[in-house]
């Protein structure tokens, strides 16, 4: 299996691969400022959506979704703040959204997608 480094830079391929063929259109991946770095930042229509990947290789520690806790959330937050005042886009809505990642040693990965997962 590989580094937990690969698996989130895996995890992250599939979760783009996922997001475009539902409809979302990837504006940046990986953003990074002092306060921390977004996963994704895409379009769906008239929202703007910030993205929280998770990715895992099991659900021993519970399901990847479950690792974007209320502190995590609350950076997001933040971080989407410093990237609308960083970007020249303009969005009617503002979503965040998690997907999580079920990378399998056999079989395609398990993907979940909660869209508005927190506000």
């Amino acid at each position: 299996m590989p580094p937990t480094s690969e698996l989130g830079a895996r995890g992250e391929a599939i979760a783009v691969a996922y997001l475009t063929d539902t409809g979302l259109r990837v504006l940046d991946r990986n953003w990074r400022c002092r306060e921390g770095e977004l996963d994704l930042v895409a379009r769906e229509g008239e929202a703007l959506v910030f993205c929280e990947v998770k990715a895992r290789r099991g659900t021993g520690y519970g399901h990847p979704v479950e690792a974007v806790t209320h502190t995590k959330q609350r950076r997001i937050r933040v971080l989407a703040q410093r990237w609308l005042a960083a970007h020249d886009e303009h969005a009617r809505d503002v979503r965040f959204d998690v997907v999580g990642v079920l990378v399998r040693s056999e079989g395609p990965a398990l993907v979940t997608h909660l869209r508005g997962a927190f506000s």
